[in-house]
This record gives C-alpha cells, structure tokens and sequence, in this order.
C-alpha cells in the first residue's frame, strides 16, 4: 500500500516537471525523512483523491434542443433553423449525438475515466439534459481541506423551468444509492426566484476550500453565502464579468477552471479592477495561472475539468475547439501540471447548446 502510495506521489510529481517515471527506488524515498513523507502523503491525498475524480456522470443528448428559455441570458447559445419550433431537429441531434460519442470514447477508452451513462427523450421536456453538472454536485467528506464533514449530494434550484425538470426522480435515487451520509436539497429556492446552479456557478479549489462564483442571474449572492457556510468551505470569492458586448457571463465555468495547482482563467471579462485583482491574487495563492482572452473564453477555454486518468493521473478534458484556441506556450504550461490533454470535438453542442466539455460532466465522488 505504501509503495503504490509512493508511486503515485512520484508520477504525479514527475508528471508537472514534463517527465513521467515508471520505476522508484524505495530507498531514495526513505532517505528524505519521515517529515517529507509526510508532507507528501498530505498533499496526495488532497490533489489526488479531493481536486479530482475519475468517475462521472453524463447524459447523451438523445433528445438535444436550441432552448429558449436558457437563450435569454446565455449568449453563448446561437439558434438553429433546425430548432426554430423550439422542438430538436433530427440531423442537429444526430450530430449532438455523434460529437457526444466522441467525447465519450476520449475519456474512456483514452483517459480510463468511469462513466455513468444516462440518456433523456422528448417526453422530459428537458433540451439541455446534456449538461447535468448545473442540478446537482457530489463531495467526500474531507473535502475544503477537512470543512465537508460528511459525504454530500446537493441539489440545486435552475433559473429555467425546463432545465428545473433535469433533476429526475430516477437519477436522483441512483446518486442516493452511492451512500452519501447527507443530501442537501436547494431547489426549493426556486420558488422565491433565486437560483444556484451547481458546478455552472461554482468553481471550486476542493483542496483548499475556496469558492468562485460570478454573480449573475444564475448566481445568488446569498445563496452563495449559504452554500459557502453550509458546506464547510473556508473562502468564497465572488465578482461579476460581463462579454465583450457588455452581456453578463451567464456561468462561472465558462471564463474560469481549477486544477489541483493550475488554473485558466479570463481576467479580462472582469471588469472591476479590484475584483479582478482579488481573483488573480487569491488564485495565484496556490495555484499556475494561465489567462485567457474573450476570444478564447468563447471558444470554450474556459470550460474545461480535470479529471484523474486510470493510472490515477490528473488529466484535461475540454473540447477540439477550446484546444486549439489555447496558444502552444499556454497548451505547454498545461501539460507541466497535467499527465495529458484530452479533448474531442463538440461543435454542434457548443454553438447551439452554450456549454462545453465541462459543463457536460457531472464529477462523481
């Protein structure tokens, strides 16, 4: 256990110098001292098995649709005439599906990441099921650097009716089944207008036990506060960022992600320099900041998850687009705290849909 353990800790170190080492000398290992062992053991287990995971949900979009209630404020969105009547339009969902498919082969045949597969159809009423990550999050006890007391489901409250009716009664009872010691139901917020969706609104550094939340009509300052509270996290970190149009940013994840040390962000969509500046200092605190332009949060650079490999490795998923909008100096920055870069082509559900590869991953742990 302790060599595996060991093992572990030397890739995941190797990996962010730009080397990984398939063999360690014990020897070397006890030589440094109890106290680095120690330390590092630590620091495994919060990167490692708190940062990320290897398992998630996703929803294929059996029945993927231009929404138009979630095009009011998502201006990441672009109709199709194929979905004109607000119904999905066959060779628009075939491609949804045959990008989904892709994506789904990168991460496990590729990666080794674990998929829970689920799928919707018309009688959900539900156009964008496939990005479930916004109606519930999973924790592990330990989590925020020991404030998550105990294993956590939450559900959350949506601004749109029809994505409100994402949160199934059937996959709710299959999460529930994982044998979270708590499950925290927010949803009835919605009822007083106020909404909180999920890992769309939240950014989270599960390590340390700092939130990010760009408030917007999806992000409720007091509802942030709650969750902050509630959950056991130490910091939230709250601004507001708007497009180069002057429309607000309608989600977190789409200008900002965090890794176990390395972080993309776009500062630039912050327009108050003290909150920019905030957000900067505080990420740079534990983590590489690679910035990104408007023009590449809306390619989709922004949106994208670390995830653990099957060799137990932190990895990148984003999609086609996003990769090739990062320059070659910030795709090599990546690869210094990352064992690989993942991606697959989603163009289809980018444009019409607004959201990308992490918002179509729901993290299970």
């Amino acid at each position: 256990m302790v060599l595996a353990v060991v093992r572990r800790i030397t890739a995941k170190t190797d990996v962010a110098k730009g080397i990984v080492t398939a063999n360690i000398d014990l020897k070397e290992v006890v030589w440094r001292g109890a106290v680095r062992l120690i330390k590092d053991f630590w620091h495994f287990m919060c990167d490692v098995l708190e940062a990320s995971t290897n398992e998630v949900l996703m929803v294929a979009p059996t029945a993927f649709g231009f929404n138009d209630q979630a095009a009011e404020d998502n201006h990441f969105m672009h109709s199709s005439t194929s979905t004109s009547s607000g119904k999905p339009g066959g060779s628009m969902t075939h491609k949804a599906l045959a990008e989904f498919a892709g994506l789904h082969y990168e991460l496990t045949e590729v990666a080794g990441v674990r998929v829970s597969l689920f799928q919707h159809s018309l009688e959900h009423g539900t156009p964008d099921a496939v990005f479930p990550n916004n109606w519930f999050t999973t924790h592990p006890a330990g989590e925020a650097a020991g404030g998550v007391r105990e294993s956590t489901l939450a559900l959350y409250p949506l601004k749109c009716p029809n994505r409100q009716m994402e949160r199934r009664g059937d996959i709710v009872e299959v999460l529930r089944a994982r044998g979270y010691g708590r499950l925290w139901d927010m949803s009835a917020a919605e009822k007083q207008g106020a909404f909180f969706e999920g890992t769309g609104v939240l950014v989270l550094d599960r390590v340390n036990g700092v939130a990010y939340v760009n408030l917007s009509e999806r992000a409720d300052a007091d509802l942030a506060r709650q969750w902050v509270d509630r959950m056991g996290y130490k910091e939230l970190v709250t601004f507001r960022t708007v497009d180069p149009a002057g429309a607000d940013v309608y989600h977190t994840n789409v200008m900002m992600a965090i890794g176990s040390d390395v972080a993309v962000v776009c500062a630039q969509a912050v327009p108050d320099a003290a909150e920019r500046a905030h957000l900067l200092e505080r990420l740079r605190r534990h983590h590489t900041v690679v910035e990104i332009t408007n023009e590449q949060m809306g390619a989709m650079c922004g949106n994208i998850l670390e995830l653990e490999d099957g060799r137990g490795l932190p990895v990148l998923a984003m999609s086609t687009q996003a990769h090739n909008a990062f320059t070659p100096e910030q795709r090599a920055v990546l690869r210094r705290h990352v064992a690989g870069l993942h991606h697959a082509p989603l163009d289809n559900i980018e444009y019409i849909g607004g959201g990308g590869v992490r918002c179509s991953l729901a993290e299970l742990f």
